[in-house]
């Protein structure tokens, strides 16, 4: 039997809520953290990243509490405006995905934001240790010339810090990620979980700070891998922890309220994931 642990996109609020909801199920005794496969998008992949480490899960919590004056983690505001009307275009000139997540990379590429390096630098400081671990993670990325989809892991010969920061680069917020000979973005742009990668698991658990996004609802796609025999169980961030993420979910000030409905949640839930987390 092969376990999969899937964490979704979600800003810096996601990465908060996440980690308290695998504080909570840990205190639970469920230890989705030994998965056999770790899928990670945008902030789910800073986190699967962190679990890798052998930093404690309060540390991580720890981590969420410190006032973002005293955090590496930068202020910026989310236009999501900007990315909901390349969305609307290509919808209504019926572009292939690949095609629409190019035209997002095409923001991406022509937006003015902070210095790769600067950029950098915080994903640095979220992680404990900057190399691969022996674990099956894998970090979900889209080519932001092309909007192939990608995925790095471990025999992919791509630094762990730029697969993560890749793998957050929020296209028209954050700049696209240098690898090789091309530049990469949000893994998001393609599935806020990218669910499929998990599809030849016995068991998957899902965290998803939001269910809706690119790549269709997760919970629609949950369902579709439940059709093919897969048990697969959802932890989706309810009404009162989005109220708490705002309307900014990269602010480094939603961190800590975000931790504390994740723990929430995660309790909530933790009866749930042990009937299959076994």
């Amino acid at each position: 039997m092969t376990r999969a642990l899937v964490l979704g996109g979600g800003g810096v609020a996601g990465v908060a809520w996440e980690i308290g909801v695998i504080d909570a199920l840990a205190q639970a005794g469920v230890f989705v953290r030994d998965a056999d496969r770790i899928v990670g998008t945008s902030a789910g992949a800073a986190v699967g990243a962190q679990l890798c480490t052998s930093e404690s899960i309060e540390s991580l919590c720890a981590r969420q509490l410190v006032p973002a004056r005293e955090s590496a983690e930068l202020e910026v505001a989310f236009d999501v405006e900007a990315i909901a009307n390349v969305v609307l275009a290509s919808l209504e000139e019926g572009l292939e995905p690949q095609d629409m997540r190019a035209r997002l990379g095409a923001l991406a590429l022509g937006t003015d934001t902070v210095e790769e390096s600067v950029r950098r630098a915080v994903i640095v400081s979220r992680l404990s240790e900057h190399s691969w671990s022996t674990r099956d993670l894998l970090i979900t990325a889209v080519d932001a010339h092309s909007g192939e989809f990608v995925t790095f892991d471990r025999h992919s010969s791509v630094d762990l810090v730029d697969a993560v920061a890749a793998s957050c680069a929020v296209p028209g917020v954050w700049p696209p990620v240098t690898i090789g000979s091309s530049r990469f973005i949000d893994g998001g742009v393609r599935s806020v979980v990218n669910l499929d990668l998990a599809a030849d698991c016995d068991t998957v658990i899902v965290i998803a700070p939001s269910v809706m996004g690119f790549g269709g609802s997760v919970l629609e796609q949950a369902d579709a891998l439940r059709a093919s025999g897969v048990v697969v169980e959802v932890i989706a961030a309810d009404e009162r922890a989005i109220e708490v993420f705002g309307p900014n979910v990269l602010d480094p000030a939603t961190r800590a309220p975000s931790l504390a409905e994740g723990r929430r949640q995660g309790a909530e839930a933790a009866q749930r994931i042990a009937t299959v987390w076994s």
